[in-house]
């Protein structure tokens, strides 16, 4: 792997298939939107806010949660959503990424508009408007940028996370918060499909949030509808939870990728006393998911800053997936909120991870094969043939 450097990650075509928007603005930019939208910062300074908010380690998920507090706070007008989204666009392109998939919780950014519709379609306004520039000044022997578009529903919120799950609360009567949950999920899955169906690009479904007490299944209806509409699906699972929350994903929840799938292998994070032998249900997990071909989305920084445990990449079960013949895509999660690019991510894996050239190229490669890609399955043939015939030719140039 002696071979793989920064210049040759930075020159290949890539992919960032687990990106959250409202974790992924330019730092100058929320600085900018917080003095326009009058919200309180602990600084109005970039060395400030890394200071205070966005660090380079993090004590606690608590701590690495508490900067959306701010994105999402200046994340409230259409303009700032639209323009959160091209210039994540346009970051991506600048490291060599020709293809993100940006994800986001359009009930969190709901405060003067009352509707899902015109947030969505403020985020395509700016990805679109970015996809339009930055391939009209491509290198003719480049890759075209293309994107796609994934809604998340919430685990768990409360009234004050957004005005619009407040309403909700509001309406609900003496119904538990359960219910609501799902009932906001179920809204937000109509209106993805329906956007979809009117030719936005929204090619999947999410789920985010806290996992630990809030299952998958309790939004099954929800997955349920994005499945018999052929809507794709990704889970936030084995995240902060065992096994049996991949598990749960996959089969009640139809997931076509994992968000993450950081404790796949352990034994120890399995709760269900029902599961009398641990080795033996991870070992038939893990096969079908790489049978399946159900794609790991992971974010190894993000999982280093969130997850006491994991000190450096050698502690993270990556190499075990990689080893085992799963689907793996590596992604950035959140490049402001980990100070991070996917440039920087495949950097780690090189310098962690004992990893042949063909299983790096595998990690490359598998986020176009496996992505979401809004267009036919031949156009998305296309498009991964791209990939593959540049990376090739690249590392016959870089690393023969």
């Amino acid at each position: 792997m002696s071979k793989i450097t920064e210049q040759f990650i930075r020159k290949i075509p890539k992919t960032d298939l687990h990106l959250h928007l409202d974790g992924s603005l330019r730092l100058s930019s929320l600085i900018e939107m917080a003095k326009a939208e009058k919200v309180k910062l602990p600084s109005y300074e970039e060395a400030g806010l890394n200071e205070l908010v966005f660090k380079p380690k993090y004590a606690n998920l608590g701590e690495y949660l508490a900067g959306f507090a701010y994105t999402c706070g200046v994340l409230q007008t259409l303009e700032n959503l639209e323009r959160a989204a091209f210039e994540l666009a346009e970051d991506s392109y600048n490291e060599g990424v020709r293809y993100i998939e940006v994800r986001f919780a359009p009930q969190l950014h709901i405060a003067r508009s009352k509707e899902i519709e015109p947030v969505v379609r403020a985020v395509f306004q700016g990805l679109e408007k970015a996809k339009k520039q930055l391939n009209a000044s491509k290198a003719e022997n480049d890759m075209p940028f293309e994107y796609g578009i994934i809604l998340c529903a919430m685990r768990r919120f409360n009234r004050h996370m957004s005005p619009y799950y407040g309403r909700l609360f509001s309406h609900a009567g003496k119904t538990g918060h359960r219910y609501i949950y799902a009932r906001a999920s179920l809204g937000l899955v109509k209106e993805a499909v329906r956007l979809r169906d009117e030719g936005l690009p929204v090619v999947g479904f999410d789920l985010a949030g806290e996992e630990a007490g809030y299952p998958a299944i309790h939004h099954q209806e929800a997955f349920e509808y994005a499945h018999q509409n052929f809507l794709r699906k990704t889970v936030h699972a084995g995240e902060a939870y065992g096994p049996e929350s991949i598990f749960q994903a996959i089969t009640g929840c139809h997931a076509n990728r994992i968000g993450h799938g950081t404790f796949l292998f352990s034994e120890e994070a399995i709760k269900l006393k029902s599961i009398k032998e641990p080795g033996k249900y991870i070992g038939q997990l893990s096969e079908y998911i790489a049978n399946q071909r159900i794609t790991m989305e992971v974010c190894p920084t993000s999982n280093l800053q969130t997850i006491p445990e994991f000190q450096t990449l050698e502690d993270h079960p990556l190499q075990l997936m990689v080893d085992n013949g799963l689907s793996v895509s590596i992604s950035t999660d959140n490049r402001l909120v980990s100070h991070t690019t996917v440039t920087k991510e495949l950097m780690l894996c090189v310098e962690h991870l004992n990893l042949t050239e063909h299983q790096f190229r595998n990690l490359v490669l598998d986020g176009f094969k496996r992505s979401f890609f809004p267009a036919s399955y031949l156009e998305k043939r296309a498009f991964v043939r791209r990939a593959i015939n540049l990376y090739d030719g690249l590392a016959k140039l870089h690393l023969d």
